[in-house]
C-alpha cells in the first residue's frame, strides 16, 4: 500500500515557510510604590511631620503649668473676694474642676478634638492616681510619725503587756503577745484556706457545669462580705452553738472565711490564664486529668498561686472585727491557740488607741507601724514571686532543668549503644 502526503493546495504556502505568528506582548508586572515618592523617584517630603505621643513637649508643660496657676488664682480671687465660700475642701474641688477646664482650653488652641479628649482624659486618670498616692503616704506617714516614741524600743518587740500598767513609760511592755498571736492565727488560716482554695479553683476551672458556675457566683459574693458578718457567723457556730471558748482557734476560723474568697477568686483567675494547648498536649499522650492538673497546670501556674495565697493573707493579718468577737483580749502571752484568748496585731492597736494615755496612744500607733510593715513586706513578696509570668523558670529551676536533660541524654545514649551491639549467636552442638 503507497501512502501519499496531503498536499496543500495552491497559493498555501508551507508549514516551514510561512511569517512567524505574531506573539502577543506580556503584561506589566505589577509593581509596589511606597508612600512618599514622586512618579519621578525624587523623595517628597511629608505635609506634616509625625508626631511621636510617648514624647512630652514644651507646650504640655506650659498648658499643665499655666491651667494649674490660673486655676488657682481664679479660685483665691472666687473664695476671698466675688462669694462667700471658705474651706479647704470647697477650695481644692473649684481649682480641680477650674484646672480640668482651662487645660482643655489651652490644649485645643495646637489639638484637634479627638488629642483634646485623649489630654483631657489623661490628666484626670494621672491627677485621680496621684490623689490615691497621697492619701496612702498620708496614712503611712501620719501612722509612724504617731507612733515614733514607741518603736525605737527594743522591749516593745520582746515584751507583752502583762506588767505595764497605764502609766508606766515606754520602756516597759510591748507587743510581742501581739505578735505571737497574729502569727498563730495565719498559721491555722493558711493551713485550712491553701487546700481548699487551690482545690476549689481547679474545680472550678477543670470541671465545668452549672455546679461550677453556682460555686464561682458564692466565691465572687463572699469576696464582697463584711468581715463583721464572718465573725459572728464563727461567734454563733464556734463559740455558741458548739460550746467552745473565745481562742486563737476560733480567730483563725473568722479569718480563714475571708481569705477562703480571695484566695480562690486570685487563683481561678492565674489558672485559666494557663494556655489550653498545654493541657491538650498532655491529654494527647494519654494523661488522664489528674496528672494533668498536677504534673502541668498547676506548675505552670505556680508564681501566680503563690501570689493569690500571699494575698489572701495580707487581706487576714489586717483584720479586726472578726477577731475582736471571736478571739477575746488578753494582756498576756498566749501560745497556746486552743485555749483561753489570744490578741493580734489588728485588736491590740484597736484597744490600746481608744486608751487616753499617751503612752498607751503612742504604743497604739506603733503596733499599726509594724501591721503595715508586715502587710509591705507581703505585698512586695507577692510583687516579687507574681513578676515571672506563667511557665517561667527561675536560675536554679533552670539549672536543675539543664541538668535532668543531661542525665536523660546520656541515659538515651547508653541505650542506644546497647541496640547496636550485635548480637551473637549461641553456640549449636552438632549430634553424631
Amino acid at each position: 500500500m503507497t501512502v501519499t502526503a496531503a498536499q496543500s493546495p495552491p497559493g498555501d504556502p508551507g508549514p516551514g515557510t510561512g511569517p512567524s505568528p505574531v506573539v502577543p506582548p506580556k503584561p506589566p508586572v505589577p509593581g509596589t510604590s511606597l508612600p512618599g515618592r514622586r512618579p519621578g523617584g525624587d523623595t517628597a517630603r511629608p505635609a506634616q511631620p509625625r508626631r511621636n505621643l510617648s514624647t512630652l513637649r514644651a507646650t504640655d508643660v506650659y498648658a499643665m503649668t499655666g491651667a494649674g496657676a490660673a486655676s488657682l488664682a481664679l479660685t483665691w480671687v472666687m473664695f476671698d473676694r466675688l462669694l462667700p465660700f471658705n474651706g479647704a475642701l470647697g477650695f481644692l474641688v473649684v481649682a480641680y474642676a477650674l484646672f480640668v477646664g482651662l487645660y482643655a482650653l489651652l490644649v485645643s488652641f495646637d489639638e484637634d478634638g479627638p488629642a483634646v479628649r485623649d489630654r483631657v482624659a489623661a490628666a484626670v486618670v494621672q491627677s485621680l492616681g496621684l490623689v490615691m498616692l497621697t492619701a496612702l503616704a498620708f496614712v503611712v506617714v501620719y501612722t509612724l510619725y504617731e507612733g515614733r516614741d514607741a518603736l525605737p524600743h527594743l522591749n516593745f518587740y520582746t515584751q507583752s503587756m502583762a506588767d505595764a500598767g497605764p502609766v508606766e513609760p515606754l520602756s516597759v511592755g510591748g507587743i510581742l503577745h501581739a505578735i505571737v498571736g497574729t502569727l498563730w492565727q495565719i498559721s491555722i488560716a493558711l493551713t485550712l484556706c491553701i487546700p481548699a482554695g487551690l482545690v476549689c479553683a481547679v474545680f472550678l476551672n477543670e470541671v465545668p457545669g452549672a455546679f461550677s458556675r453556682f460555686v464561682r457566683t458564692i466565691v465572687e459574693a463572699m469576696t464582697a462580705l463584711p468581715s463583721i458578718v464572718a465573725g459572728l457567723f464563727i461567734y454563733a457556730t464556734f463559740i455558741l452553738g458548739l460550746g467552745f471558748d473565745r481562742s486563737g482557734l476560733a480567730a483563725a476560723l473568722a479569718i480563714s472565711v475571708m481569705m477562703l474568697p480571695i484566695i480562690i477568686r486570685a487563683a481561678d483567675v492565674v489558672i485559666r490564664l494557663v494556655p489550653g494547648t498545654l493541657r491538650e498536649a498532655s491529654y494527647a499522650l494519654g494523661t488522664s486529668r489528674w496528672r494533668t492538673v498536677w504534673h502541668v497546670v498547676l506548675p505552670t501556674a505556680r508564681s501566680g498561686l503563690t501570689t493569690a495565697v500571699i494575698l489572701g493573707t495580707a487581706r487576714g493579718v489586717g483584720e479586726t472585727s472578726p477577731v475582736l468577737l471571736t478571739a477575746g483580749f488578753t494582756a498576756e502571752l498566749n501560745t497556746d491557740p486552743f485555749k483561753d484568748p489570744m490578741v493580734s496585731l489588728p485588736l491590740a492597736a484597736f484597744e490600746l488607741v481608744k486608751s487616753p494615755e499617751p503612752t498607751y496612744v503612742a504604743r497604739g500607733f506603733g503596733t499599726a507601724a509594724v501591721l503595715l510593715v508586715l502587710v509591705l513586706v507581703l505585698f512586695v513578696v507577692a510583687r516579687v514571686v507574681g513578676g515571672r509570668g506563667p511557665g517561667r523558670l527561675t536560675r536554679r529551676q533552670e539549672h536543675r532543668r539543664v541538668k535532668a536533660s543531661r542525665r536523660d541524654a546520656q541515659r538515651f545514649t547508653a541505650r542506644t549503644s546497647a541496640d547496636r551491639q550485635p548480637v551473637r549467636p549461641a553456640p549449636t552442638r552438632s549430634t553424631p
